[in-house]
């Protein structure tokens, strides 16, 4: 996020969804988060109710899958305290 609260959109991202400089994209607002959409996708669904409900679907799978991506102290042996306890100053 800028100064002028412009955002970039990662390239790799932006070629998995043929977003091209100078493309129109949308912000849907949710619950708890932030949908990016390019605008031909918008115009594909005009439905408010139809987009609404799909993107609380996808949100609830990305939470599902980031439950299950996310390391925990157990299966990784250390915690995220511990790196500050572990070293000595100067």
């Amino acid at each position: 996020m800028t100064s002028k609260l412009q955002v970039t959109v990662p390239k790799a991202i932006a070629d998995q969804y043929g977003i091209r400089p100078g493309d129109e994209i949308t912000w849907v607002a949710g619950a708890e988060s932030i949908q990016v959409l390019p605008a031909r996708s918008v115009a594909a669904e005009t439905d408010t109710e139809t987009r609404l409900r799909l993107f609380h679907e996808a949100t609830k799978r990305q939470r599902a899958r980031n439950k299950v991506a996310e390391p925990t102290a157990r299966t990784r042996g250390w915690t995220r305290e511990e790196l500050y306890d572990r070293g000595s100053s100067r």
